[in-house]
């Protein structure tokens, strides 16, 4: 029987040397025990540490103790340093709005980062293979991703996956050869998830119609990935003329509607990587949204950026902190971001001001999702969102907004007016919402 792994020890001799600990993700099963396995066997005799990293997702009560406690037990007897985390994915997922899967990678790789840097800059392992390959690539395909997506990379940061040339059957085999124990996650063999899904239904029926499907397909995301690689230093070349001044970025429009069509997107991705500092989770959606901008319009992207279509040129830069919820007293003025809203008495000339009957304790917050109001003349209350679009407040515009609330109701926000139930006419107080730069009137 074969064990020996000839493409991950030459990986692992190309990248790594004398005086670098390998982190290896472990969770504990079949692919991440040959992992530990091997980076330990391989850096034997090379002054090369090698350490383990578990993290509990918080999803698999018992099983998933069981599996931190089984990790944590084999780096014992063998002498090899153990770190772990834990997490709430279900949590997470909630919170931000993503599947739990997703929620839990994220927490994971956030664990492995943090534990990496405490172990003085340690890189990363991870055992991801050629089986793994062809299911993300199949994935991705589904999901619309352009070349970048089709594949793992076998490096990206501090991240190093020396098994992507080999399957799964390779990491079985190995596995019998060394009397490797491992503990199996039960939801592996589930079709709950997209990606069990193509492993047990969708990859037999390729290697039907060919026995190395898999391996193919890691091939051709290894060539994709090089062809990938060209295109993005194309597209940093279209950069290099690029006005970069802190967290803000001026590119010509001239520059990009000159360059090949497969490049732009590939700029606009490369420029709001240099903002921000990473590509993670900027997408050719987000791409394809900045270079659709309108002349004087502006679209949020991730951490924070935001792109503008200033006529001549395209924009990107950090997002201002969003403001706090602030407390609004008679006689106060409160800054909100870049607008200012004053109780008791008429702004200055240009401002917009509405009188209201004083509900009670008020607060300047954002807009939020459940919000609504009745204004006089309409029939019923309606989404803020809505009525936002209906006075031709842009998305970006609106979700800087100050609103005016009492509890969970809100009163009164620029451009729209004050809520029914608390107009006052010509009589009650005055609440002002003005800018230094807003054009409006007095109503």
């Amino acid at each position: 029987m074969k064990t020996e792994l000839p493409s991950a020890e030459k990986f692992m001799t190309a990248h790594f040397s004398a005086g670098t600990e390998l982190l290896c993700a472990v969770s504990g099963g079949l692919d991440s025990m040959c992992l530990l396995d091997f980076a330990a066997r391989w850096a034997e005799g090379r002054e090369i540490p090698v350490a383990a990293a578990h993290f509990h997702h918080g999803l698999r009560g018992a099983s998933a103790d069981r599996d931190e406690a089984f990790v944590r037990d084999f780096c014992a007897a063998r002498g090899i340093p153990f770190v772990s985390g834990r997490g709430d994915a279900r949590a997470a997922a909630r919170e931000e709005g993503l599947s739990v899967e997703e929620a839990a990678r994220r927490l994971r790789y956030a664990f492995l980062e943090e534990a990496a840097a405490k172990r003085n800059g340690s890189v990363i392992l991870t055992a991801h293979h050629a089986d793994d390959n062809a299911e993300t690539m199949l994935l991705n395909l589904c999901r619309g991703t352009g070349s970048a997506g089709l594949g793992i990379p076998a490096v990206r940061g501090n991240i190093y996956r020396p098994f992507l040339e080999l399957t799964r059957d390779q990491l079985a085999d190995y596995a019998a050869a060394r009397g490797l124990p491992h503990v199996e996650d039960e939801t592996n063999h589930e079709d709950d998830a997209a990606r069990n899904l193509l492993r047990h239904r969708v990859l037999p029926v390729l290697r039907e119609i060919n026995p190395r499907a898999v391996q193919n397909m890691s091939r051709s995301a290894g060539l994709l990935a090089a062809e990938d690689a060209l295109l993005d230093d194309l597209a940093a070349e279209l950069l290099k003329g690029v006005e970069l001044s802190g967290d803000r970025a001026v590119l010509p429009w001239e520059a990009l509607r000159a360059a090949p069509e497969a490049l732009r997107g590939r700029a606009v991705l490369g420029l709001m990587g240099k903002i921000c500092g990473q590509r993670r989770d900027l997408s050719a959606a987000h791409a394809g949204a900045v270079l659709a901008l309108g002349k004087g319009r502006e679209c949020s992207l991730p951490y924070g950026l935001l792109a503008r279509n200033a006529g001549e040129t395209l924009e990107l830069f950090k997002a201002a902190p969003m403001p706090p919820s602030a407390p609004l007293l008679p006689g106060q003025t409160v800054e909100f971001g870049k607008w200012r809203i004053m109780l008791g008495s008429e702004g200055p000339p240009g401002s917009i001001s509405y009188r209201l009957h004083s509900p009670g304790p008020l607060e300047v917050t954002l807009w939020r999702s459940g919000d609504r109001m009745e204004l006089p003349d309409s029939r019923g209350a309606r989404t803020l969102k809505r009525l936002f679009a209906d006075a031709g407040v842009s998305p970006e515009e609106r979700d800087r907004l100050p609103v005016l609330r009492t509890g969970e109701r809100p009163v009164a926000a620029p451009y729209l007016g004050v809520d029914l139930e608390f107009s006052a006419g010509t009589s009650g107080e005055w609440v002002t919402f003005y800018t230094e730069d807003i054009e409006g009137e007095i109503l």
